[in-house]
């Protein structure tokens, strides 16, 4: 019988990013172990991920309120291996943020059996270490 294997992040030399002027301040945020989202300052949209004007009024003006960093799973896959990490299991997951109504992140559930994973579950946010001295936000089962 295969133990079960919990829910991980990818290694940190397998994840990079880069940043500019409009995702920027999300990544600055994350690296200080905040959660934040891009709102318009015009008509208090929201939006994720961060675009360089309002999708509803066209606005080029944002703020960056700090979330609660819960988050509710509105979908997700399970990965049993990644090319090269034979023994990952990733739960890649699209969460909702009810902090920030209309926004959705692409993340990853960590430290969870996959199949407890389920659609409305609640999370909050954790911050796993990537290359070049960044954190990436992932969430794990929020405790009951």
């Amino acid at each position: 019988m295969n133990a079960a294997r919990l829910a991980t992040a990818l290694p940190p030399d397998f994840v990079a990013i880069t940043t500019d002027s409009v995702t920027e301040p999300f990544w600055q945020a994350a690296k200080q172990r905040r959660l934040v989202a891009p709102q318009c300052a015009d008509c208090a949209t929201f939006r994720l991920p961060p675009t360089p004007f309002c999708p509803e009024c066209l606005s080029t003006t944002v703020d960056w309120p700090e979330l609660s960093g819960r988050a509710i799973v509105y979908s997700f896959a399970v990965v049993h291996s990644f090319p090269g990490l034979p023994d990952v299991t990733l739960v890649p997951a699209v969460v909702e943020l009810p902090d920030a109504p209309g926004a959705r992140l692409v993340t990853n559930v960590i430290d969870i059996e996959p199949e407890q994973v389920r659609i409305g579950m609640e999370l909050i946010v954790d911050f796993h270490p990537i290359s070049d001295g960044w954190l990436l936000p992932v969430f794990r089962k929020a405790e009951e």
